[in-house]
């Protein structure tokens, strides 16, 4: 494959793992002895908050009410057009079932919500209100009956109202003024008077994700995830200008959120690599900070001579989010199979996504999309198996599986079926 690096990253989004996994253990492993007052502590050696950990009704009523009108607006825009799309996932996900494999054989299968979700908001170095959304609605339309939220509290202040306020309306059972790992350990244990949760969903910084994946096992998890990635396909009929927003859009998230490009047209890859720093030195200096340092370190720019090396390495990195902005929309869709979401010409942007637009942003990083898709209703859902039978019906399986179980060397699995057969007047 011709391709040729005009920008190449000296890191990876995997590059500080083995720090990050040190000190999310160190963490997890007081909590489970100090515990709720091991949380407190941690939110008030991190989040400098000494409040409430869990938000009362009156507090929630109190928001609800002092809320600015458009904001909740904006806020039950995004969160009808997420309930709607995942309405419609569920209506095609599948169903509750049960077919006669053979004469008096029955297997099935059952679709049931878990019993409680957690939520985890990030709100460190930006208020994700849209996270909210993206989490609690799919749950909720999923049917899941406990719903359980954390964020990230403000010292005096707690949770960012807009969250609480966004938690509330989208079916949270429960908020809690609780962020890092201190909140996923919470969410895990069920501290502060809650059920356990079943699974935890949600997007976080390195230690968030950290925490879901040690944790994994003990409690469901939606994806393993990283930093936050956009790809960009774009050929010589892409706009350089949009192509370089789109990047700076996700490059601000944070220090290391990897941002590539590829392209057939080197003019267009010049203007963006141009154009990039520019945008980035005109943003406010959080934004500013995160950005540069992201383009600086996990930017890429890649040339490429066709479609196909451009869908190629695409499926390589198997980015989470992915824009398409070329002539030949309709092949990209068809031929691209590794990604988290994709948006697909220049009308479309990771940012409606992200905010607003329906789909879901809670999605694989870290090339995971070459296994698994985003948070969707499915993911709290247990797809459960099983099966009936008849007392006529063991004459075959029952005598199968003793002889099956003779092959494995499995005497006691074989005499299950052998018990069964004497009883109903069969011979094996």
């Amino acid at each position: 494959m011709a391709i040729t690096y005009l920008k190449k990253s000296p890191k990876t989004s995997s590059t500080d793992d083995t720090k990050t996994r040190e000190i999310v253990e160190n963490i997890l492993k007081d909590i489970e002895t100090s515990k709720e007052e091991g949380c407190k502590e941690l939110s008030k050696k991190f989040d400098k908050y000494e409040g409430e950990v869990v938000i009362s009704k009156e507090k929630i009523e109190d928001i609800k009410k002092n809320l600015d009108q458009k904001t909740k607006d904006d806020v039950q825009f995004a969160h009808e057009r997420v309930r709607k799309f995942a309405e419609a996932q569920l209506k095609n996900y599948g169903q509750d079932f049960e077919v006669e494999l053979s004469e008096g054989l029955y297997a099935g299968q059952r679709l049931i919500p878990v019993n409680t979700a957690g939520c985890y908001v990030p709100a460190g170095r930006y208020a994700h209100i849209a996270s909210a959304v993206m989490s609690v609605t799919t749950a909720k339309v999923a049917g899941v009956k406990n719903i359980l939220v954390c964020s990230s509290p403000k010292p005096g202040v707690g949770v960012h109202p807009t969250i609480v306020y966004t938690a509330d309306l989208c079916g949270a059972d429960v908020i809690m003024n609780l962020g890092g790992v201190q909140a996923i350990a919470a969410m895990t244990n069920g501290l502060f008077g809650n059920a356990p949760a079943d699974i935890l969903v949600g997007p976080g910084n390195q230690f968030v994700a950290e925490a879901k994946r040690i944790l994994f096992g003990k409690v469901g998890i939606d994806l393993f995830a990283g930093p936050t990635e956009i790809g960009i396909i774009a050929d010589e009929n892409a706009d350089p200008e949009i192509v370089a927003v789109d990047l700076v859009g996700q490059a601000e998230h944070g220090y290391n959120s990897p941002a590539w490009l590829w392209t057939t047209s080197k003019e267009l890859a010049e203007k963006v690599i141009k154009r990039v720093p520019e945008l980035i030195a005109d943003l406010p200096e959080l934004p500013r900070t995160n950005a540069e340092a992201a383009w600086r370190d996990y930017g890429e720019v890649v040339l490429c001579d066709t479609d196909e090396e451009m869908a190629t390495i695409s499926d390589e990195y198997a980015p989470e989010h992915l824009e398409v902005q070329t002539k030949n929309l309709e092949w990209f869709h068809k031929r691209l199979k590794n990604y988290g979401s994709l948006f697909i010409g220049e009308e479309t942007t990771v940012a409606y996504g992200d905010k607003c637009s329906g789909t879901n942003h809670i999605l694989p990083t870290k090339g995971a999309g070459r296994y698994t898709g985003g948070l969707f209703v499915g993911k709290f859902i247990k797809t459960l198996s099983f099966q009936r039978m008849t007392k006529e019906s063991t004459e075959l399986v029952g005598a199968a599986a003793a002889r099956l179980s003779r092959y494995e060397g499995m005497e006691a699995h074989a005499r299950t079926g052998d018990v069964r057969l004497k009883k109903y007047g069969y011979t094996n």
